[in-house]
């Protein structure tokens, strides 16, 4: 169990740290350019839904779906709350400075986003094989066919 807790916290902090980045990337380096901020977020949008879809396949490999979906599920939900309320605060801005439909916005963004990711990376590794689910049926079917057929007799 402290495991489990251990690579939600790890996927959480990771995410958060990704939001930090394009955070300071785009207040220092384009401080007034809203245009270029706007990209950046697009950008870090981007980099969870990549890192989600690797995280979703290489988990969907080992574990059963509903375990690793619920680690994804909550560290998207424990880093989707600190990149909305925390991100801003921590570099001096108000997380509902923006409104209402600016901060629901990041929120419907952040989930899709992650949603998306982790619903590719867990469809690429059934379309190739590599879940746990199609692994589990490869390995009963090689061990059905390996047994010698039993002889009946009438």
């Amino acid at each position: 169990m402290k495991n489990r807790w251990l690579r939600i916290g790890a996927l959480a902090g990771a995410l958060f740290a990704i939001n930090l980045v394009a955070r300071a990337v785009a207040n220092f380096a384009y401080g007034d350019d809203t245009d270029m901020q706007d990209r950046i977020s697009l950008v870090f949008f981007g980099v969870v839904a990549v890192v989600l879809a690797v995280v979703a396949f290489r988990w969907g490999r080992d574990r059963v779906l509903g375990v690793w979906l619920a680690d994804i599920l909550g560290a998207v939900v424990i880093a989707g709350l600190a990149t909305v309320v925390l991100g801003p605060a921590i570099y001096g801005a108000n997380p509902v400075g923006g409104g209402a439909g600016e901060f629901f916005a990041q929120i419907w963004l952040y989930a899709g986003f992650s949603g998306g990711g982790v619903l590719f990376g867990y469809l690429l590794a059934v379309v190739l094989g590599k879940d746990f689910r199609s692994r589990q049926l490869a390995a009963y079917s090689q061990a059905k066919l390996s047994k010698p057929r039993r002889v009946v007799r009438r």
